[in-house]
């Protein structure tokens, strides 16, 4: 639906600040149910350069990649609370493949 860039510091992405000090690129996605979502690429210390591969508005299909950020860095992901969470702090996970949660 949306992408909102602010510029910010770059101190190290596992800080809990980094969500608001750091630059980042945050991205509002609806889906066919009117679902929305948020997910925030969070640039860090060495990994300071977000690409964004999409535009306002711009239909996503589900695992299509819309960005990435140079050498690995932090995305954060705002779900609605009754959002089904399949996976846990620490797990591997595939950018297009994994499966992070199952929206109610």
């Amino acid at each position: 639906d949306k992408i909102i860039y602010k510029e910010g510091s770059f101190l190290n992405a596992s800080l809990d600040k980094a969500s608001e000090k750091n630059e980042r690129s945050s991205m509002v996605i609806s889906n066919t149910n009117g679902i929305q979502l948020v997910v925030v690429q969070i640039a860090g210390l060495i990994a300071r350069r977000i690409l964004g591969f999409v535009t306002d508005n711009q239909y996503l299909d589900q695992g299509e990649r819309y960005g990435l950020i140079r050498f690995g860095s932090r995305v954060d992901i705002y779900m609605p609370l009754d959002a089904t969470v399949n996976c846990k702090v620490g797990d591997k996970v595939i950018a297009g493949e994994s499966v992070l949660a199952t929206l109610n």
